[in-house]
């Protein structure tokens, strides 16, 4: 199972961009999107327009137009899908998503969410923790089951100083506070959650997920990597390739992130 999580910095802006395309040009079985910014038939239109059509869309919008918004696209049918990560207060943020899937290692979770990017010392930035807390208590009760399972998208959290180019200059700000890169170091600790993409590539620096539209960011290479799939373990143990998509030049880009892709060996 070839599996992609792109955050696509909006749908539409992204097929126009030839995004698309290029997500349909990579083999993948599974699409994970994240900042879809569309209602269901603007992603349809999307997705059919540029080689998916014909595919199994599930999708959850924000209330808000126009903001977040996550789908799942499957070349087969989804076995079960659900919207909501726990807690009512992220209900219809268009945040959270997870199918069912059925592949020949059993039932497979994939979820694309979306962790909004906060701001220190603010109730933003509170609502962002109760969110990772809400994740938690997720993972941990698909590790207790021994769950296929993984959760892919933009967590806007950079896990460790390799994990984005001025680590020094960030160590006050949202996205590398440490009580939001503890969640990651609570995941990974007892090995019952993998940071696949980083486990496969070995140390960093980067490759980073995330470049700012602005000035030489991307020239220069100055990323985050906030980008992730975390596979539970008996799922992690599958994964044997792992990439991240980054344009070859700032004009070739389509969103200012870049696509993860994971092949999992599920026969």
């Amino acid at each position: 199972m070839r599996l992609i999580a792109a955050n696509v910095n909006g749908i539409r802006a992204a097929a126009r961009r030839g995004g698309v395309a290029w997500l349909a040009a990579q083999g993948a079985d599974v699409l994970c999107l994240q900042e879809v910014r569309a209602d269901d038939d603007q992603l349809g239109a999307a997705l059919d327009a540029d080689g998916f059509a014909g595919w199994h869309v599930a999708h959850t919008e924000a209330a808000s137009k126009g903001r977040a918004g996550v789908a799942v696209v499957s070349r087969d049918p989804h076995l079960r899908v659900g919207t909501s990560v726990g807690p009512q207060e992220f209900d219809g943020l268009g945040r959270w998503l997870e199918v069912d899937l059925a592949t020949p290692a059993g039932p497979v979770t994939v979820v694309s969410t979306y962790v909004h990017t906060g701001e220190a010392g603010t109730p933003r930035q509170e609502e962002k923790l109760r969110f990772l807390d809400a994740v938690d208590a997720r993972l941990r009760r698909w590790a207790a089951d021994g769950a296929l399972a993984v959760v892919t998208g933009d967590l806007n959290v950079a896990h460790a100083e390799h994990d984005l180019k001025n680590w020094k200059g960030n160590l006050k700000k949202s996205g590398f506070l440490p009580d939001e890169r503890a969640y990651l170091d609570r995941w990974f600790a007892d090995g019952e959650w993998a940071d696949v993409h980083r486990t496969l590539h070995g140390p960093g620096p980067g490759p980073y997920t995330w470049w700012s539209w602005r000035g030489k960011a991307f020239d220069n290479d100055a990323g985050w990597r906030i980008d992730y799939q975390l596979a539970s373990r008996p799922l992690a143990d599958r994964a044997v390739r792992a990439s991240v998509g980054r344009a070859a030049a700032y004009d070739q880009r389509w969103s200012d992130h870049a696509a993860v892709t994971v092949d999992y060996d599920l026969a």
